[in-house]
Parts: structure tokens; sequence; C-alpha cells
């Protein structure tokens, strides 16, 4: 019976897996498929952030309202583009000076359009410490980017794109009936997010001078894209993220693959991107298909070194935001994907440029719950930046036998 029931268990959560699958394919096809996230040409004639349309979610916690929303933005090549996300709005009457705002930016979900947040059924479980930020009395927008859930292709890891979507997120809540929404706005995000974020702090004054920005959060942020793909390139994770980047990238740049990627490979590379990743049953599926790519991947020993790949990953880089925008940054000290030396790297780079960031090193903590487990620390050190509370640092910041060592300030 014992040995009965060692089979029995991952037989049955194979097939609990499989369904899940099913269901989840099936919802977010079906979402996708309704008007809501199709439009013209003419849609696109309005400024960057304004309402195309938008319609009510059940769903929010804590009374909140909540709307799917398609607004106005800009591509990659500065063309007019559409972008769909969600907006959750506290329950009750605004403070003077209407409601804060945060801008949720998230990570990788995948680079088809059907891998967008808004249209999977759990988004408000994916947006980490929403029920505490709608407790505060914030609003909170949370774009799917370019190309998912509107017209891909999805520009993969494009700083500025994510960064103009972010804040085209926020003002498009301005716009909701009802919304009482004020000017400043903070943004929190996680990985492909934490990218988002950083980008965000570098672009807000000049691409939207009417808001006001009062802090950048960032847990486990892409930083560094060169290192990022050449220090995971022989790790599962390192393969994924490569793969959807030369995929993506191919499309928005219009350069080929066929002088990296093997023929072989290209069936995986097809495979993943177009499959998401946002449930076990998408990582189950993910894991089939990224195998073959052990064997064989690229035909160039690193991309830094080939053009127009290095050219293209130079120069999209994250962005600095100025000195005086503060910052917070969350890092596993267990991550195989993001590498906290590389996240330190850039915070010792940040303080030194006279920037005050508070660094916060999470023992033992994985990619997939740097921002799960920093949620707290972020939602109450943005409470601090909406509130005029002096900004704490962690800078100098050395790091001792592999330790960080921060600052007593």
């Amino acid at each position: 019976m014992p040995l009965m029931h060692r089979w029995l268990l991952p037989a049955a959560l194979w097939i609990a897996l499989v369904l899940s699958a099913a269901v989840l394919a099936s919802e977010r096809s079906e979402n996708l498929a309704s008007p809501f996230y199709r439009y013209t040409a003419q849609d696109l004639d309005g400024p960057p952030g304004s309402l195309i349309r938008a319609e009510p979610m059940a769903g929010a916690p804590l009374g909140a309202n909540a709307y799917r929303v398609l607004y106005r933005s800009r591509g990659v090549h500065d063309e007019p583009i559409a972008v769909s996300g969600v907006v959750v709005v506290p329950a009750g009457a605004a403070p003077p000076g209407g409601r804060p705002i945060v801008a949720w930016a998230h990570p990788t979900t995948g680079v088809a359009s059907i891998c967008a947040p808004s249209v999977a059924g759990y988004v408000f479980q994916r947006i980490i410490g929403l029920r505490d930020m709608v407790r505060d009395g914030y609003i909170v927008t949370a774009t799917d980017y370019p190309g998912l859930g509107t017209a891909g292709p999805h520009p993969y890891l494009v700083a500025g794109s994510e960064a103009r979507s972010v804040i085209d997120s926020v003002r498009a809540a301005r716009q909701l009936p009802g919304a009482d929404a004020g000017k400043a706005y903070a943004v929190w995000g996680h990985s492909q997010g934490g990218q988002a974020a950083l980008a965000t702090g570098a672009l807000s004054a000049s691409y939207a001078p009417e808001l006001r920005l009062v802090g950048v959060a960032a847990a486990a942020p892409a930083t560094d894209l060169l290192k990022l793909l050449s220090d995971d390139a022989n790790t599962d994770g390192g393969r994924n993220v490569t793969a959807m980047t030369l995929w993506s990238w191919q499309q928005v740049y219009h350069v080929p693959l066929t002088d990296i990627v093997a023929p072989s490979a290209m069936p995986a590379v097809d495979a993943l991107s177009n499959e998401c990743i946002e449930s076990w049953s998408d990582i189950l599926a993910r894991s089939r298909s990224q195998r073959p790519l052990r064997q064989q991947f690229l035909t160039v020993p690193n991309l830094s070194q080939v053009e127009p790949w290095k050219t293209l990953l130079a120069a999209d880089a994250t962005g600095t935001p100025p000195v005086g925008m503060p910052l917070l940054i969350t890092q596993g000290s267990a991550d195989g994907l993001v590498l906290p030396a590389v996240t330190r790297a850039y915070v010792q780079a940040r303080c030194k440029a006279g920037e005050r960031v508070q660094y916060v090193e999470l023992p033992g903590v994985h990619h997939g719950m740097a921002a799960i487990d920093s949620a707290a620390v972020a939602v109450q050190w943005m409470a601090d930046r909406f509130a005029g509370v002096a900004v704490p640092t962690s800078c100098p910041l050395a790091v001792v036998d592999g330790t960080p060592k921060a600052s007593s300030e």
C-alpha cells in the first residue's frame, strides 16, 4: 500500500496540473478573445496615458473598485500603441489632494499576447502587496506592458518600453471617473518589473513632468542584461530568459536569429516564446519545452561580442534614476537568476553617485520569492515616501566575506 501511495500521489498531482493548465489556457483564450483588447488606428489618436476604454472587474480586495483598462502609450520606435492593464481604486473618500498611486510592474509572465496578467483570472493575487496597498488608501495600477494582452510582439526586457507603459498606467488611472487620483506616485516591481521600476525612475521627470514620483522600489531587478544573459547562460532559467529575449528582439528590432541560434534549437525557442510563466502548470510545460536547449542552443560563445546584439544589449540600459530619487532595492541571497553580486554592484554604483539607497538582502530567498518576502518592507517604505519621512540609506555599502555591510546611518 505505501508503494502504491507513492505512485498515486505523483500521478494525481500530474493530472491536477494538466487539468489546471487546460482550465487556465481556456480562461486566458476566452478573456483575450473579448473585444476589449482590440483597437483600431483611430483609437490610438490621443496623448500617451489617455484612456481608450475601461471595464469593471470583480474580485478586488477590501471592497475596492477594479477596472481593466486599455490606454495609449508610445512604442519602442516612438509609434503610438495601446497597452492594457488593471487599476484598483480603494473604497471610501479620497484624501485632500487626491489618492496616492502605486504602479506595480510585474515580473516575467511570458512574451506571447496571451500571457498578460490582466487576462488571467487571478490577477489580483499576482499584484504583490495589493491588499496592504489598498488598505493604506493607494490606487494601484498594474500594466501588462506592450504586446501582452494587446497585439504583439512584446518588447521583452526593453527598459524604456516598460517604463513608458508603467508611467502611462498612472496617467490612465487619473482619468477614471471617481478615482480621485493625485499627482504623487511610487513604482514597485520585481525582476523584469524591477528593471521597469528603475527605468521609470530614470524617465519619469522628462516623460511625465506633470506627475511626482516619490520613490522607486525594486525586488531582484534586472539591472545588467549583458551579465544576466552571460552569467546564466548554462542554467535552465538563463536559457529561458535568453530564448524569450532573442525571440522578442528578433521581431522588435527586425534582426535574424539564424546567425546565433542552432537550427535544431529553433523549435524549442518558438515553443518557449508561446508559453506563459504564471502557474505551476506553465512551469511544467516550459520545463519540457526547454530540454533540447541543454544539448544545443547558441552557436556563438558570447552574445555581447556579436553584432547587432552587442549594440542592442549595450543600448538597452536600465537607466539611472536621478540623484535624489529615493531607491529601495531588495534581493534574495540565494537568487540563482539575478545574482546577488550583480545587484550589490548596482547599489554600490548608485551609492558612489551620491544617491540614498536602502538595500535589503533576504537570507536564503530565491528569485521567485524576492517580491513576496520583501512586500511588507516595500509597502512601508513607500508609505514613508508619501508621508515625507526622511529617506533611509544603506550607503556606503560594503561586502565583507560575501555579506553586505551597510552604513550605520
